[in-house]
């Protein structure tokens, strides 16, 4: 069963959905930024037999590079997902529906090419993408959304990843603005009961948003994870549509997001 299992995983092509973290990367203007250094450098101590190591130190937000929401991260009226009120400290985080209670996934993953059925490299920074869009993404590129998926929207925004300015503004480094759905478009995929969705930008809905009613209505309403910052480039280049997406958040008690490695398995084509 084990050998069966790997054989096939094996077979599999992998795609890394995650960004790469360093210095000067994108973050939410409301989100620390990541920050590194070396605490240690090679030859600062050096062993008997001349070993040495060298070790650095992270600080970062839970909602900075590739990352999952927790349902813990939004409330509304003072209630989370299921009418739940917080309970939460500075120093000890949330303690209902945190991030470490979010099982490893391993689940079927669409993805959504929103710039390529607008036939565009990148969407516009004002562009909302709506019901209508997705019926016809989803139809074009001959996909079902089912319960328990997780839905990837593709704007190809990944592609500004290493310009903070024009991935974050737009470029118009005044507040973040970026594409993605409104309400309607966020009513589309929980009316299809799905476990997750995720974008290529910032903050998944189209922003400025004046209230984060898509934050609002999957998180709180609905009970469906978000997942933002992906980097979807390689799945449309080669037009990978169906896959199967893994990815485990780090175990954060209290937390209300999480940094995350997602991949994607994807079958081989046939010769």
């Amino acid at each position: 069963m084990v050998d069966e299992f790997l054989k096939l995983a094996g077979a599999a092509r992998i795609y890394d959905l995650g960004q790469p973290y360093f210095v000067g990367m994108p973050h939410f203007p409301t989100h620390p930024p990541f920050l590194f250094s070396l605490n240690k450098k090679h030859g600062d101590l050096v062993l008997a037999n001349e070993g040495s190591s060298a070790a650095e130190t992270l600080t970062l937000g839970g909602h900075v590079g590739t990352h999952i929401d927790a349902l813990c991260h939004f409330s509304c009226a003072g209630k989370m997902f299921g009418g739940v009120r917080p309970s939460q400290t500075y120093g000890g985080g949330v303690e209902q529906l945190s991030v470490d209670t979010i099982a490893p996934m391993l689940r079927r993953g669409v993805l959504l090419d929103a710039a390529a059925h607008q036939k565009a490299d990148t969407l516009p920074v004002d562009f909302t993408v709506t019901p209508d869009h997705l019926d016809r993404i989803a139809h074009a590129q001959g996909v079902e959304i089912r319960p328990g998926d997780i839905v990837l929207l593709r704007t190809g925004w990944a592609t500004f990843w290493n310009d903070q300015k024009q991935y974050i503004t737009g470029g118009s480094g005044a507040q973040a603005a970026g594409p993605g759905p409104e309400l309607p478009g966020a009513k589309w995929l929980s009316s299809r009961k799905v476990f997750a969705v995720g974008a290529d930008t910032i903050a998944f809905e189209r922003v400025p948003s004046r209230n984060m009613d898509v934050h609002i209505h999957l998180l709180v309403e609905s009970g469906i994870h978000i997942i933002e910052a992906l980097n979807l480039e390689d799945l449309a280049r080669d037009h990978v549509y169906e896959f199967a997406f893994v990815a485990v958040p780090m175990k954060i008690r209290g937390g209300t997001g999480s940094p995350l490695r997602p991949l994607a398995l994807a079958a081989q084509p046939r010769p």
